[in-house]
C-alpha cells in the first residue's frame, strides 16, 4: 500500500539562520494525485518496505505505531505506541474485560488446561478456587500472555488476540498488542517481587515512568495516593527489607494499581502471610472490590472469595467442574468434587 499518507498533508519546515525554510524534502517533492506533496526521494527506501518505514525517524512516532499495528510488525515498540490513546479497538461499556474461550495449556506431555471458557465482565470480581495443580495460576499466567497457551481463544476488551503457529508452535503474532495488553492488566504474584536495592515509593513509580513513559512528577503523586489508599503511605522512603510481609504484598497491589489497568490479576495475594498479615491484605483486596475494579483471583481463601466475589469458577484437573454465584457454590455445590473440596477446606 502507500505510505504517503503517513508523511502528513503539509510541507516539513526547519530553522535556518532564524529563518523558516523549506527542507531540502520540501524542494524535491512531487505532488501526487491527491494533492499531497511527498518526496519521491523520502518514499523510495518505503515503497515495499513496511518495517523500513516503522523505523525510520521521518515518519511521525503516532503514524509508525498505527502503522505497526495495522501491519503486526514484530518489532520492539516505542513510548508513543505503548500509550494507551493508541488503541485499534474500542470496547463497547457491555464488552467484558477478558473472554477466555476452550483454551488449552500444556507442559510437555502435561495437559495443565483442558478447554477452559469464562469471562470477567467490567466492574466483577470473579474467584478461581480449587485444589493445587488444578491449573488456577496457569490460567491467569496464560491470560496475561505470561505463558503462550496451545489452542483456544483469549480475547481483551473485545480484541482478540492475534496468534501465529499451531500447538507446542503456537506465539502471539503482534508483540505490540501483547506490551499494550499486558499493560492494562497489572498482576499481583503470591511472591512481592519489589526491587530490593529501591524504596517503596520507587518501585511504586517505576513501571509507569519507565515503561509507560509518563510524566515522573504525575507518576509521583499519583503513587503517592496509592501507597496511602492500600495503607503504608508513610512507607514512602522505606526499603523492602524493613517492611513486613504483608506491608510488601500491599506495595504491590499499590505498584500494579498505578499502572491504572483495566483490571487486575491476583496469583495467591495471602498464601505467602501469615494470618495476622494475611487480613492486613484481604481488607486491601476487598476494599478495591467494593470501587467496583474488575479482578480475577486465584485464591485459596474460602472466605475472601465468598466475601469479595460475584462470579467463582472451581477448576479440577485443568477443567472447570462448577461455576456460579458464591451463595450457590459455597452452600449449594452440585458435583461430588466439589463437596469433597469444600470439606477438606472447612476441615483444615
Amino acid at each position: 500500500m502507500g505510505l504517503a499518507w503517513y508523511m502528513g498533508s503539509g510541507p516539513q519546515r526547519r530553522k535556518r539562520s532564524g529563518k523558516d525554510v523549506g527542507s531540502r524534502h520540501d524542494r524535491a517533492a512531487k505532488p501526487r494525485q491527491d494533492g499531497v506533496p511527498v518526496s519521491d526521494r523520502i518514499l523510495r527506501p518505503f515503497r515495499n518496505d513496511a518495517h523500513s518505514c516503522l523505523r525510520s525517524r521521518l515518519v511521525p512516532r503516532a503514524a509508525r505505531a498505527q502503522l505497526a499495528i495495522a501491519q503486526g510488525a514484530n518489532i520492539r515498540p516505542t513510548s508513543t505506541e505503548l500509550s494507551k490513546e493508541i488503541l485499534p479497538h474500542v470496547p463497547d461499556a457491555s464488552t467484558p474485560v477478558i473472554e477466555v474461550s476452550d483454551l488449552h495449556k500444556s507442559f510437555g506431555p502435561l495437559e495443565v488446561l483442558r478447554g477452559v471458557s469464562m469471562a470477567a465482565p467490567k466492574g466483577h470480581v470473579v474467584s478461581l478456587i480449587g485444589s493445587s495443580g488444578s491449573g488456577k495460576s496457569t490460567l491467569l499466567r496464560c491470560i496475561n500472555l505470561l505463558e503462550d497457551s496451545q489452542q483456544g481463544g483469549i480475547i481483551f476488551e473485545g480484541e482478540p488476540i492475534s496468534w501465529r503457529g499451531e500447538g507446542a508452535n503456537r506465539r502471539p503474532a503482534d508483540r505490540i498488542q501483547v506490551t499494550r495488553i499486558r499493560t492494562n492488566l497489572s498482576m499481583v504474584f503470591q511472591q512481592f517481587n519489589l526491587w530490593a536495592h529501591l524504596t517503596i515509593l520507587q518501585n511504586v513509580m517505576k513501571a509507569p515512568v519507565t515503561v509507560l513513559k509518563r510524566n515522573r512528577a504525575d507518576v509521583e503523586d499519583a503513587a503517592r495516593r496509592y501507597l496511602e489508599r492500600v495503607g503504608i503511605g508513610d512507607k514512602c522512603d522505606a526499603y523492602p527489607a524493613q517492611l513486613s510481609g504483608g506491608q510488601q504484598q500491599r506495595a504491590a497491589i499499590a505498584r500494579a494499581l498505578c499502572m491504572e489497568p483495566r483490571a487486575l490479576l491476583f496469583d495467591e495475594p495471602t498464601s505467602a502471610l501469615d494470618p495476622e498479615l494475611e487480613q492486613e491484605v484481604v481488607k486491601v483486596i476487598k476494599s478495591l472490590a467494593e470501587e467496583g475494579r474488575t479482578m480475577l483471583l486465584v485464591t485459596h481463601d474460602m472466605t475472601m472469595a465468598r466475601d469479595v466475589s460475584d462470579h467463582v469458577l472451581f477448576l479440577h484437573e485443568g477443567r472447570i467442574e462448577e461455576e456460579g454465584s458464591p451463595d450457590a457454590l459455597f452452600d449449594a455445590p452440585r458435583t461430588e468434587r466439589l463437596r469433597q473440596f469444600l470439606s477438606h477446606v472447612r476441615a483444615a
